[in-house]
């Protein structure tokens, strides 16, 4: 099994027993792990790429797990993370959730609830990148439309109720005959069977921007 491209545990406590302890006996039990002792280290380290979790210390030097946490958000989707800390307060805890946190734990906690909040954040991570998948998929299948497709797409989308061939047709000035080549190569090409399905398809993934008014 290539452990790279298996999901990732990943610890960064600035206590070098906690990291050791922790990654052994995730190990144990399976999981893969990497650690970092810092926040720094950390993000010069991590591929955004390799999927997984992050038990992350409250507590670092120099950049706190709340700063590191909130540059990851700027960057963009953040793993899921797992704060554990010594001395974290209610207002901390509450930032680091209101930022999408799975937990914030106290040392010392339960290793039965700390393997909960993991196989927790896994899942979250999965199902976001399969959504993130779904999305380049279909910005890449978008993407194979040719300019008047894309323009015969866009119309049947934003305007649902006005979808028919002559109201295509009357729209940009051609046939009905064309409107319906057209219709069949982007349904054939966006993997649709109907045009409502292109909607639907086109709202989940805000493929079009909805006219100003």
């Amino acid at each position: 099994m290539n452990t790279a491209t298996e999901p990732c545990v990943f610890i960064v406590d600035d206590d070098e027993d906690i990291r050791t302890s922790l990654s052994r006996a995730l190990r144990t039990r399976g999981y893969n792990t990497q650690v970092f002792d810092s926040a720094h280290a950390f993000l010069a380290g991590y591929d955004p790429a390799r999927s997984g979790c992050l038990i992350l210390d409250y507590g670092l030097p120099q950049m706190n797990g709340l700063e590191l946490q909130q540059v990851l958000v700027n960057r963009g989707r953040a793993l899921p993370i797992i704060f554990i800390t010594g001395h974290g307060g209610v207002s901390e805890a509450v930032r680091a959730m209101k930022f999408g946190a799975v937990d914030f734990l106290e040392k010392p906690f339960r290793q039965e609830a700390l393997l909960a909040r993991i196989d927790t954040a896994l899942q979250i991570d999965a199902k976001a990148r399969d959504v993130d998948n779904a999305l380049k998929m279909t910005q890449n299948k978008l993407k194979s439309l040719t300019q008047r497709e894309r323009e015969i797409a866009e119309f049947l989308v934003l305007n649902p109720s006005n979808s028919s061939s002559k109201d295509v047709a009357r729209h940009l000035d051609i046939s009905p005959r064309t409107v319906d080549h057209h219709r069949a190569r982007i349904l054939d090409k966006m993997n649709v069977q109907s045009v409502a399905e292109l909607v639907d398809l086109a709202l989940t993934y805000q493929l079009f921007e909805k006219p100003e008014t």
